[in-house]
Order: C-alpha cells, then structure tokens, then sequence
C-alpha cells in the first residue's frame, strides 16, 4: 500500500514547485497555499512564514542527503562510480528538493539555503576523498558530477542518457587518474 503524503509534505512539495517553476518571488504563502489545495490558514497551520518553508526545505534536503551519502558509501560498484552514474539522473526527490534549494540561494535571501547546499557538497567531498585519497581528485570528481547534472537536466529531450560505456570510460579514468597520483 502507498505511503499517503502528510499535508506538512504536501505544502513542502508546492513549495519546490512553485520556486521551480515561477521563481522564488513568486512563491508567496498565497501561491503556496493554493497549489498545495490547501487554505492559507491550513499552511498557517504547519509553516507560519516562508521562512519557515524555507528551514521545511533545508531540513529535507539534509536528510536527503544523509541517504544519499548512505547509498554512496554502501554501492557495490565503488563511491566514485555511484557517484558518477548519479550524477545522470534527475527527476528524484532528491534532485527537486535540489533545484529548488538552489532557486532560494540564488535569490541571496536565504543564507540557510546557501549552507544547506554547502553541506551536502562537503558531505560528498569528504566521502570522495576518503575513497579516492586525493583532495585535487575529489574535486575533479565533484566537477565531473556537475557537468554530468548540467547536461542531463539542460538536455533531457535533444539528447539520449549518456551511455554507460561512457561512464565507464570517465570512471576508469579517474580512478586511473586517483592510482598514479596516490603511488607517485
């Protein structure tokens, strides 16, 4: 049996839509409220300001994190690769509640925005670096996982998923890459 979302979920997930798709000036209780199907009184109710849905949001995102960290560090093929061939995918919960933290720190109005999304990059570079032995690695690995994001979401209609032989590729070669620079 599905899980039913709880109205306090419910307003939250309106609230990254209404950011997403309208902007954060857009996204006003009102706005909330109504693409929620709920009476302001009833966002009232769970979340009294936009602040309010805004710490909702971080602390979603912290404990998206946390299980996304999780995943990583249990992958069977490897955190980097896990990491890599993540980096592809959009459209997850994880990926929402990102968009729309992003949307909120890019507006300047919301410095828990910016240091949600700087600890989820710390949390993953720590991890990467523990498994790659190499801060400058870590970081290309990260960079590597933008640009990956970058296309997959600006690109999802004109071109097809990158191929797995091309993660492979990209994956060997930082580990190749990650080898040489830890035994020289």
């Amino acid at each position: 049996m599905a899980q039913k979302t709880s109205a306090k979920e419910a307003v939250l997930d309106a609230f990254e839509r209404v950011v997403i798709d309208r902007g954060e000036r857009a996204a006003t209780l009102e706005a909330v409220a109504v693409e929620a199907g709920v009476s302001k009184g009833g966002l009232l109710y769970h979340f009294g300001a936009k602040k309010d849905l805004v710490e909702g949001l971080v602390s979603r995102l912290t404990g998206l994190a946390a299980a996304d960290l999780e995943n990583l560090t249990a992958a069977p093929d490897g955190i980097v690769s896990r990491f890599i061939r993540s980096s592809v995918v959009i459209g997850t919960p994880f990926d929402t509640t990102y968009i729309a933290m992003t949307r909120l720190a890019q507006s300047g109005l919301y410095p828990e925005a910016n240091a949600s999304l700087a600890g989820v990059e710390q949390g993953w570079r720590a991890l990467i670096e523990e498994a790659v032995g190499d801060p400058a690695v870590a970081r290309l690995v990260l960079l590597v996982g933008d640009g990956l994001y970058y296309n997959a979401a600006l690109f999802p209609f004109d071109k097809l998923p990158t191929p797995a032989a091309e993660l492979d590729d990209v994956i060997a070669a930082i580990e190749d890459l990650a080898r040489s620079r830890t035994a020289g």
